[in-house]
């Protein structure tokens, strides 16, 4: 007699893997763009450019969001002088920024900016994946010169005059620094992102 045998055996493996974590990210940043007219309202030349966000403006940014206190922003552009230019430190303040001047060759104080409600686009639903990130911008400011001038690029701070406000962020033409002449008038808009 002939005996067959048949061993039947089933196995299952499964594996689990879960991201335990969310990675989120806040990298403030942002970028100028500026247009020069002459007189007569003719587009002489532009430029946009990114800037350096200094460790003052973050903190500035942090505490008045997180410590939260009644706040109501006031935000000022001014130029950048090419005269001693050397360079932009995390370190700069208004009142100490060794590495560069401000530049006064226009008419009156420094010009109030205005800025927009931001977009919130960032972040993703799927943990790891990037988000396109947010953004807001001013409304552009106009600076009209009242002289001849070697202008390297353009600041944001919180006060309209003088060293006693927060500077926020400092940033250079991409082209080197540009000339302008009396009754140029120079249009700049500023977008913080993250």
């Amino acid at each position: 007699m002939h005996t067959e045998k048949v061993d039947a055996q089933d196995s299952t493996s499964v594996e689990v893997f879960r991201n335990g974590k969310l990675d989120e990210t806040l990298s403030v940043s942002g970028h100028y763009d500026v247009k020069c007219f002459d007189v007569d309202g003719n587009l002489k030349w532009e430029d946009s450019f990114s800037n350096i966000v200094v460790n003052e403006g973050k903190a500035d940014l942090l505490t008045k969001y997180f410590k939260g206190a009644a706040y109501t922003a006031a935000w000022y552009m001014g130029l950048v002088n090419n005269a001693g230019f050397t360079t932009y430190a995390p370190g700069d303040t208004l009142l100490s920024h060794g590495g560069w001047a401000e530049s006064t060759a226009y008419a009156g104080s420094r010009p109030s900016v205005a800025f927009g409600t931001a977009s919130a686009t960032g972040g993703s639903s799927n943990p790891g994946v990037a988000g396109t990130g947010s953004l807001v911008t001013s409304s552009a400011v106009t600076f009209v010169m009242n002289a001849s001038a070697t202008i390297l690029g353009a600041f944001l701070c919180t006060v309209s005059s003088g060293t006693s406000g927060v500077l926020y962020s400092a940033g250079s033409f991409t082209g080197g620094s540009r000339t302008v002449v009396a009754a140029d008038s120079l249009l700049v808009t500023y977008t913080a992102q993250d």
